[in-house]
């Protein structure tokens, strides 16, 4: 009988990570990075809790690095099997991890500096490196034999570029089992991409949770408020800083900018994307347009030959640190996108930095904050933020516009998973906060009379 173990993104929202048992067979399902704060970080740190040796397979839903971020420790620590993607996950892979490696030498040598002690990378290029050769692409909708009684078939989830719906079949003697896991759903009113494919049967499903507690603001208010915003602080003379994950969201971002400046009415002469992660990502989108749903698709098509800089003309995409400096002698009428999308570090930090204190600046949350990021502290109201080493006031406006989330909300997850109701699969939620998973477990009973299961990390259940 074959059983999975809950293990990451259980109960929490980072850490994806799942390990499915056969009689003959061990597949790892997703390996991510734990986010958040100092605590839920050192995660990262401790030791695998499966034997690396008897992993056959990884598979992976999509590249944000708390689905994938602790594959090249993986790697280092000896796993040397096949490591299944989509094709568009295994060409933005590369940036993602390669970042990751940069930003964990980046954390040792400032961790060597301050202590005493010599400080390790938590992984390095040349693990990644290691880890890149072991991809295996897979194409959307194919079927895949992933170990001797294992197929695999990926869906497209709508999340970001690449992501994917995981459908996982089990051959045991004279029948056969499903494991269906969500990933991350797409928000269905987004731009760009392909609403999350529609499944129907599976035996247990595996439910993302992150907006499980709240319904999204409409598409059209959303876009409405994000103009209003921008002509606002236009007229004010102040910058607008967007914190923003380097896939998916930046793209969207941008998307919408280019929309108001074809329409005239984006009045600042001033986009920075102060991002090199999200620049070489944004390369990779273009290269795929052939996943972006048929009327976003056709917009570009049409409008661009290939480059976001056609598309919003005042778009300027800042690569060198010099670069990325140069931007804080502008003291207004600048929109400045940069990373880390919940402002645990990145390029954004120093933006914060020079203009928190000004009560002229603007900063636009697009994207969901987990607990102990600062991203979420300026989203619950914090007076000052602690940024390298400073306190820093807030002055600045805080705006949350919930509606450009590229997670599912309450209702299309409800909708999304109900359409498995007639198969009764067991359901579990994950890659959640707790209070959000008791919310959509709540709903899920009340509207369907479906009882969802909140595993607790380390929980094994048969099927």
């Amino acid at each position: 009988m074959a059983k999975l173990t809950f293990m990451g993104a259980t109960r929490q929202v980072t850490g994806s990570c799942y390990l499915l048992e056969t009689s003959v067979s061990n597949i790892l399902l997703e390996c991510g990075l734990y986010q958040g704060s100092s605590i839920t970080e050192r995660q990262n740190r401790q030791d695998f809790t499966f034997d690396i040796d008897k992993i056959d397979a990884v598979v992976i839903s999509h590249t944000h690095l708390d689905h994938c971020g602790l594959l090249p420790k993986l790697v280092r620590e000896g796993y040397r099997g096949p490591i299944y993607m989509t094709t568009a996950t295994a060409d933005l892979i590369s940036v993602m991890l390669t970042d990751s490696a940069h930003l964990a030498m980046k954390e040792a040598e400032w961790g060597s500096r301050a202590g005493k002690r010599l400080f390790k990378p938590l992984y390095t290029q040349k693990d990644v490196e290691h880890t890149l050769k072991l991809r295996e692409p897979v194409q959307y909708g194919g079927v895949t034999r992933i170990t001797p009684d294992a197929t695999l078939t990926y869906h497209d989830a709508g999340h970001i570029l690449g992501s994917a719906i995981v459908e996982i079949r089990i051959q045991e003697t004279k029948k056969s089992k499903t494991l269906v896991f969500s990933g991350d759903l797409g928000n269905s009113k987004a731009a760009l991409l392909e609403d999350p494919v529609t499944l129907k049967q599976a035996d247990i499903l595996l439910l993302e949770s992150t907006y499980g507690d709240r319904n999204h603001r409409s598409m059209t208010g959303t876009v409405d408020e994000f103009r209003q915003i921008l002509s606002d602080a236009a007229d004010s003379g102040g910058n607008v800083l967007i914190p923003s994950f380097a896939l998916g969201r930046t793209q969207e971002v941008i998307f919408w900018l280019g929309k108001f400046y074809r329409e005239g009415s984006l009045k600042q002469k001033h986009v920075f994307l102060d991002s090199p992660m999200a620049i070489a990502a944004s390369d990779i989108y273009f290269k795929h347009l052939e996943l972006f749903n048929e009327e976003d698709a056709g917009i570009f098509r049409e409008a661009v030959k290939g480059n976001w800089q056609e598309w919003l003309p005042v778009l300027k995409c800042t690569q060198t640190a010099e670069e990325s400096m140069a931007i804080n002698s502008i003291r207004g009428g600048a929109i400045i996108i940069a990373g880390s999308g919940m402002c645990s570090g990145g390029r954004i930090r120093h933006h914060l930095r020079n203009n928190l204190r000004s009560n002229k600046t603007q900063v636009i949350i697009v994207g969901f904050q987990a607990e102990g990021t600062p991203g979420r502290s300026l989203v619950d109201g914090a007076k000052s933020l602690k940024i390298f080493r400073d306190d820093i006031a807030v002055n600045a406006t805080i705006h949350t516009l919930g509606g450009f989330s590229a997670h599912a909300d309450q209702s299309q997850l409800l909708e999304w998973a109900g359409n498995f109701k007639q198969a009764s699969p067991e359901l579990y939620l994950i890659h959640g906060e707790l209070d959000k998973m008791q919310a959509l477990q709540s709903i899920f009973h009340e509207q369907q009379d479906w009882h969802a299961n909140i595993p607790k990390p380390g929980q094994i259940v048969d099927f």
